[in-house]
């Protein structure tokens, strides 16, 4: 088995021993499916668009949760440097973690899947932006994820790397609001936008959310979601020397 393999099976039992990760599911499945539900009875319309409306605000608290482990508890209970020991590239270890904590993120969000069964029962909607949204809500999880296994790598703590990595999501999606590039436009003339445009996520996870597939916006969720991956393998080759 590769080391990335071995760090995978690693981190992804750990975070099933204890009912953490389960409370987890269920309450990421209860208030999604909830904040759902409600507007769906009163608009009738057999579609997902609340749904994947109500993802990037909350899974700013939600992966953050997630991810606040993978360095902090290494560290607070001194594996960590045994696993800088070990003969394994910095990346694979990294890799390893990151992979399970997108596992982890699947599986709740697979259990989001009876909501697409039960609107296929009662209408029509349109399958292609569902799929597109799915794919939207995997790439969004994945580019918070990176950004939490950076800022657990860089503190002790798990509640502190929390905070951290929620500020850290949060700004992204802050400068891809219009009203937030509009009032930086203000201040300095075109650096709102440009911020906007280069960094904020929400007009790219909203063409997705659209059903709109453009390479523009997957280049967007993949290149950042590799940056922070790296930052963060610099991070721990740091740590070796």
């Amino acid at each position: 088995m590769s080391s990335t393999g071995v760090i995978f099976r690693r981190e992804f039992a750990a975070y099933f021993n204890s009912p953490i990760a389960y409370i987890f599911i269920i309450v990421f499945l209860i208030l999604n499916c909830g904040l759902f539900m409600t507007p769906f009875f009163l608009a009738g319309a057999a579609d997902m668009r609340e749904f994947f409306n109500n993802l990037p605000l909350f899974l700013i608290f939600f992966i953050p949760a997630v991810s606040m482990r993978l360095w902090a508890e290494d560290k607070r209970s001194g594996t960590f440097e045994l696993l800088m020991t070990l003969p394994m590239k910095s990346s694979q270890v990294m890799l390893g973690k990151y992979l399970a904590a997108m596992t982890f993120y699947v599986i709740a969000l697979l259990g989001t899947l009876p909501i697409l069964i039960m609107l296929l029962i009662l209408g029509n909607p349109d399958v292609g932006a569902i799929v597109s949204g799915y794919l939207g809500a995997l790439l969004l999880g994945g580019l918070y994820m990176s950004v939490g296994i950076f800022t657990s790598g860089l503190l002790r703590d798990q509640i502190t790397a929390f905070i951290l990595g929620m500020l850290a999501c949060f700004l992204l999606f802050l400068l891809g609001m219009p009203f937030v590039s509009g009032t930086i436009d203000g201040w300095v003339s075109g650096l709102g936008t440009f911020l906007q445009n280069a960094f904020g996520l929400m007009p790219h996870y909203q063409s997705l959310q659209r059903g709109v597939l453009e390479l523009g916006d997957l280049a967007y969720f993949l290149a950042l979601t590799g940056v922070f991956l790296v930052l963060n393998t610099l991070w721990l080759e740091g740590r070796k020397y």
